[in-house]
C-alpha cells in the first residue's frame, strides 16, 4: 500500500505542476495547492517505511512522465525521441521500484 501511496502522491503532483502553468483564476490557484499539500503529505506518509532515495526516484519520475505526457495531451508538441525518453524513464523507474528491497517497517505494515 506504502508505494500506492507514491503513485497517487505523483497523480496529484502533475496536477500541481501543470496548475502551476495553466492556473488563472482563484479557484484553479485552491485546486493547485490542494495538490500540493495532498501530493506531499502522502509522499510524506510512504516514507516512513520506504527507502528515501527509491522513493523520491519513482516519485519523480513519474510525476515528470505524467507531466509531459499530459502536456503532450495539452498541445505541447510531441516528437518520438521525447516518448523514447519517457520510455526509458519509465523502465527506470520500474526498475528501481522492483529492485528496492523491504524496510522492516514496510513488511510488519
Amino acid at each position: 500500500m506504502k508505494w500506492g501511496y507514491v503513485f497517487i502522491a505523483a497523480i496529484f503532483e502533475i496536477g500541481w505542476v501543470l496548475g502551476l502553468k495553466y492556473a488563472h483564476t482563484l479557484v484553479d490557484w485552491s485546486a493547485t495547492i490542494v495538490c500540493i499539500i495532498v501530493s506531499f503529505t502522502l509522499l510524506m506518509k510512504a516514507t516512513s517505511v520506504l527507502p528515501v532515495g527509491s522513493l523520491y526516484a519513482v516519485f519523480t519520475g513519474l510525476g515528470t512522465a505524467g507531466t509531459v505526457l499530459l502536456g503532450m495531451v495539452l498541445g505541447e508538441p510531441v516528437h518520438f525521441g521525447k516518448l523514447l525518453l519517457i520510455l526509458m524513464l519509465l523502465c527506470g523507474v520500474l526498475g528501481l521500484k522492483l529492485t528496492t528491497g523491504e524496510t522492516k517497517g514496510e513488511a510488519e505494515s
